[in-house]
């Protein structure tokens, strides 16, 4: 018999062409896209605003001379030209743009002369696929500038966009680092919203397999372990990344920021916990689910056990009428089937109130 192919785990696409290459050099890493790359351009202060989507470089350039903060956000990295270009206009590091495009970078958090460099797993949940679906992002978070840089189109950032449109708040009156925070803020209520979803999740699991467990449940548990796995990988890097902003001194973040970061620090611990909490308790599922199989196992055999316990003196009694001497003096007796008939079932009456006064049905 031939074994099944295994399943071959997907490499990202380029994550075999860095080798030997000198460091700063731009190459894409991760799946590969049809989508064309586009730039959306936000310019406000708190008496104006001016948006522009499907801006073209020359644009941004010049979006950044004028007065106000600027809030840049780039769909679809694996451009490499446009890339350099947004590099030059905005004087980034060759390191940092080869992060940019390197989508499986772990989240961090570097520190350059006129900007921060911020990485981070964007997360969602997509109904359709039915999995969590995690995308890179990177943030460039200057003196008067925030670039965002996204692996697919589509984020979490909308409630950031209309909170600058309508003015709530104190976004359109501080600096671009509240902008900065207001967009990882965003993401780590995303966060929230996954863990509750998967502790939902658990719960109702945790009753079905309470009341009838079946094998569709084991698979669902190690893909919500496999999530919470997904999780932790990005939120534990996470957590030192937005540690070390609240502790740098950098000249981008200012100290009246401070608070808002120090409470964003404390969401992703509280993250952490929830996230920690989930995992314990699927491990529990497993041993439950082992636990219930085994105790409706249990109940079958306890109850054929029974029925074969009452059928064994019935069996024996017809064996032995069933035998062919002819010294049998029941065999010509005019009442002996009757009275065989009644021997069997009073026996098997017998036991069974037997076993119902030991409780065993």
């Amino acid at each position: 018999m031939s074994r099944p192919a295994k399943k071959k785990k997907r490499k990202p696409s380029g994550s075999g062409i860095k080798s030997g290459m000198a460091p700063g050099t731009m190459v894409f890493i991760g799946e590969q896209r049809q989508e064309k790359a586009r730039i959306d351009l936000i310019r406000y202060s708190e008496t104006a605003l001016d948006e522009l989507r499907g801006a073209s470089p020359e644009q941004c350039t010049a979006f950044a001379k004028y007065p106000g903060i600027i809030w840049m956000n780039v769909s679809c990295v694996h451009d490499l030209d446009l890339m350099e270009t947004l590099g030059k206009s905005f004087d980034l590091h060759s390191m940092t743009l080869e992060d940019i495009v390197n989508t499986t970078q772990r989240p961090k958090v570097e520190e350059f002369p006129k900007y921060l460099f911020i990485v981070l797993k964007m997360m969602t949940f997509s109904d359709v696929a039915g999995r969590l679906v995690i995308e890179h992002v990177s943030l460039i978070l200057g003196e008067n500038y925030v670039l965002s840089f996204l692996e697919d189109e589509g984020d979490v950032f909308d409630t950031v966009r209309e909170r600058i449109r309508t003015a709530v708040g104190r976004i359109r009156s501080l600096k671009a680092d509240y902008l900065a925070y207001s967009l990882m803020d965003a993401v780590v209520d995303q966060y929230f919203l996954i863990v509750e979803r998967i502790g939902d999740r658990i719960e109702d699991i945790d009753e079905q397999i309470l009341t009838e467990p079946k094998p569709e449940h084991i698979s669902e548990i190690h893909r919500l372990k496999r999530d919470i796995l997904k999780l932790r990988k990005a939120i534990w890097p996470f957590r030192e990344a937005v540690g070390k902003i609240v502790k740098s001194g950098s000249s981008v973040v200012d100290a009246e920021t401070a608070i808002f970061w120090r409470d964003l620090h404390d969401h992703i611990i509280q993250i952490i916990d929830m996230a920690e909490t989930c995992r314990d308790i699927l491990g529990g599922l497993h041993d439950t689910y082992l636990s219930s199989i085994s105790n409706r196992m249990n109940e079958i055999m306890k109850m054929l056990t029974i029925i074969s316990t009452i059928f064994i003196p019935l069996t024996f009694i017809v064996g032995v009428y069933g035998m062919n001497f002819e010294q049998m003096p029941e065999l010509k007796w005019h009442f002996g089937y009757c009275a065989v008939w009644g021997l069997m079932l009073a026996i098997a009456f017998g036991l069974f109130l037997y076993f119902k006064r030991k409780r065993w049905l």
